[in-house]
């Protein structure tokens, strides 16, 4: 047992430390560094507070790993999101019980927990508030990441799996998971007295969350491009978020696309996405997004990706190019990789590349 939490402590610590060290370090970056740092002290003060001096102490850093999952969705999803000063309310709930154990002099061992005394009210106040907590704060982390990868075709025209963030789903539904097992073997445990499985999977399964942190959070990318203050462009998608198009306006911008599109080729750089094509032409990305949407009927993913397969189609119908092999006449149309070459060219044609090029 005490070997697994300092192992914890070791990972969290130096995930911490490789990620607050990289060469550009953006705000997920932060707050993923100051999760694993507190990982990483949880896991000594465990070590030493409760292994070594046998003292029992509140296990309120729930109050602190829930909001951080959230903090840290919201950052890699929200192209807006911002550290402030008002953030740290989500902190208030964590200083509370803090305070409250040594004020009231609580205790939290199982055995005495429901005893009829004076501090009843706030040992049963600290467990709603963990399950508010959990429900809450997960809820809202599946949310962000969910809503970001429905999202995606209308953001990128190259989609990879740095973005999708299947990660970070996958790590927060384990937590849940991780969440409602332990509860499950509490119960076991109070029922016979006997919370050692708990306690080991406990400490396991965090262990677990903490490699993957580690190894997925310091790979990961940022994803949107945010810049250091407001721009005229950005001021306007603001002020006219809530408006609707008129339909000549909407034409027009329509046109302005198409003819962007004919004439400077956009399409051919791989790193094209929704807000550089929004600062090529000065319209508001929501703009953008509601005339392909609503007038054109399509996402930018499939928008782009069209222009890219009769790129490639008009490369591969010239003998010329017959000395260039096929994956690299893709990457020359501005796709990124030969899968996602492969899959979107199949996707519109029912052929693939080499099918195509037989078929000429």
């Amino acid at each position: 047992m005490e070997t697994v939490i300092w192992v914890g402590f070791s990972i969290a610590l130096f995930s911490g430390v490789l990620t607050v060290t990289k060469k550009q370090i953006n705000v997920s970056d932060k707050l993923l560094s100051a999760w694993l740092f507190l990982l990483a002290i949880d896991y000594g003060n465990i070590g030493i507070t409760y292994l070594s001096y046998d003292i029992t102490i509140i296990p309120s850093s729930f109050f602190l790993f829930n909001p951080a999952f959230y903090l840290y969705s919201r950052s890699l999803t929200d192209e807006k999101f911002r550290l402030k000063w008002v953030q740290l309310l989500h902190l208030v709930p964590y200083v509370f019980f803090a305070f409250s154990s040594h004020y009231f002099s609580l205790i939290f061992d199982v055995d005495v927990f429901f005893v009829r005394d004076n501090n009843l009210w706030i040992r049963l106040l600290f467990s709603l508030s963990i399950i508010i907590s959990m429900v809450a704060y997960n809820a809202l982390s599946i949310l962000a990441v969910h809503k970001h990868r429905i999202n995606l075709k209308n953001e990128f025209s190259n989609i990879s799996q740095n973005q999708k963030l299947g990660w970070l789903l996958f790590v927060v539904i384990s937590y849940i998971v991780y969440i409602l097992t332990a509860t499950v073997l509490g119960i076991f445990g109070f029922i016979y007295n006997d919370y050692e499985a708990s306690s080991l999977f406990n400490y396991l399964a965090t262990l677990g969350l903490t490699f993957a942190l580690g190894f997925y959070g310091i790979r990961q990318d940022e994803i949107y491009k945010r810049k250091s203050e407001k721009t005229d462009l950005y001021q306007t998608e603001e002020r006219y978020k809530k408006s609707k198009l008129a339909d000549n306006k909407k034409e027009d911008i329509k046109s302005r696309v198409l003819t962007h599109f004919r004439e400077k080729a956009p399409y051919l750089n791989p790193e094209l996405s929704m807000l550089l094509l929004s600062e090529e032409l000065n319209i508001p990305k929501h703009q953008l997004t509601e005339v392909l949407n609503t007038i054109i009927g399509k996402n930018f993913f499939q928008f782009v990706n069209e222009y890219r397969v009769e790129a490639v189609k008009q490369k591969l119908s010239d003998s010329s190019n017959d000395k260039f092999s096929i994956e690299v006449i893709g990457y020359d149309c501005g796709f990124s990789s030969k899968s996602s070459f492969f899959s979107v060219f199949k996707n519109i044609t029912g052929q693939t590349p080499s099918q195509f090029k037989n078929s000429i």
